[in-house]
């Protein structure tokens, strides 16, 4: 006998968003580790908002919707709301019952400036490597370091000359027509009027110069999970000064390593490691003038082969970031804006890796169901 293609609701229906979650689903890890580090940011989120007026978005919904955002390669806020209001998969992460409204995509817009601020994302970030280490996730000894280049939401139509008071050409939407073949350009002369953060660089001879800035990740070796991030603005030297600033900021008195690339084989980078009581573990650049800046005495202990072979895995959270996370080409402009993006993608790249972890999770989930 056929069936009936008819649809008859039930007046009533009691049914909950946890009930369409599957027990397996790799959201649940992830929902647990996150709204463990969310618990302790409560104090932040506090601050954040004044006493009186009209209750806001509740920070914490904000964060788990951006975390959604880089899981799933949604390339905008007006889709992830979009989303967010018939998935119910999405309203389980986030935090909203099958009835709740949903926000307007401006919502995020309004508040960025504030997370920045406060440096919301930072301690967020913070917050889960703490969790991490509270499991022994993290080594205290040795590290990695790299960069990767993140192209700028800007043309190079818009790489004008400083003093150029050229308003445009008044065509909506688009830059002004310029012809700039024979003629010198450099970032001392010339700004994007579109991101004037963004700098004119290229990774090395035969590549093209794009419009970009710099990203870098400190990654400890143990279980390669990132726990330094910062963006700068993309010249031939921030790779070095951007990882001795990171390496500063990790506590404890203990000699440490660090390895990298032969970007990063450079005798004031050598120098500055060793005066910060780090053993560089950079591959030797033989093949440059004066040759290689490490001594032999570095490079023949296992240790430093070891390095050799660990450092290499933090190209699998550049890999993802720039794949899933779509942090290829950021949308953002402004340093800040932009380096708050890549912390965050970062951040979501070290929570799927800890959730994958045997073990690693299922302690974090105190009150994780709310």
């Amino acid at each position: 006998m056929r069936g009936d293609d008819g649809v008859q609701e039930a007046l009533f229906t009691m049914a909950k968003l946890e009930d369409f979650v599957p027990a397996d689903h790799p959201l649940r890890p992830i929902r647990s580790l996150v709204n463990t580090a969310l618990s302790g940011l409560n104090e932040l989120f506090n601050q954040m908002y004044p006493d009186t007026g009209r209750a806001s978005i509740a920070p914490e919904k904000l964060m788990r919707a951006l975390l959604l955002q880089v899981f799933y390669s949604i390339r905008s806020e007006r889709q992830l709301m979009e989303q967010i209001r018939y998935n119910l998969l999405f309203r389980w992460f986030v935090g909203l019952a099958i009835d709740d409204p949903v926000w307007d995509h401006s919502v995020f817009s309004k508040n960025r400036d504030r997370l920045i601020e406060h440096e919301a994302v930072d301690k967020f970030f913070t917050e889960v490597m703490t969790l991490a280490d509270q499991k022994g996730l993290l080594s205290k000894e040795h590290f990695s370091v790299d960069g990767t280049l993140i192209q700028a939401w800007a043309s190079h139509k818009s790489f004008r000359p400083k003093d150029s008071d050229d308003g445009g050409s008044g065509t909506p939407g688009r830059n002004v027509d310029a012809d700039w073949k024979g003629r010198p350009r450099s970032n001392e002369t010339h700004a994007s009027t579109t991101d004037p953060d963004s700098r004119l660089f290229r990774k090395g001879h035969g590549q093209p110069a794009l419009m970009c800035y710099q990203g870098h990740a400190l990654m400890e070796n143990r279980s390669g999970l990132v726990v330094g991030a910062v963006v700068t603005h993309a010249d031939g030297y921030g790779e070095r000064q951007a990882a001795v600033q990171m390496m500063n900021t990790i506590p404890g008195r203990r000699r440490k390593t660090l390895g990298a690339d032969k970007n990063y084989d450079t005798a004031g980078f050598v120098e500055a490691c060793r005066q910060a009581d780090v053993t560089p573990h950079v591959a030797m650049n033989i093949e440059r003038p004066g040759g290689s800046a490490l001594d032999g005495r570095t490079a023949r202990h296992s240790t430093y082969q070891v390095s050799q072979q660990m450092r290499k895995r933090i190209e699998e959270h550049f890999g993802w970031a720039k794949t899933i996370g779509r942090l290829r080409q950021t949308m953002f402009r402004g340093i800040r804006r932009v380096d708050q993006h890549f912390k965050l993608t970062m951040l979501a790249s070290n929570i799927v890796r800890i959730s994958r972890i045997p073990g690693a999770v299922p302690e974090f989930a105190t009150g994780a169901s709310r």
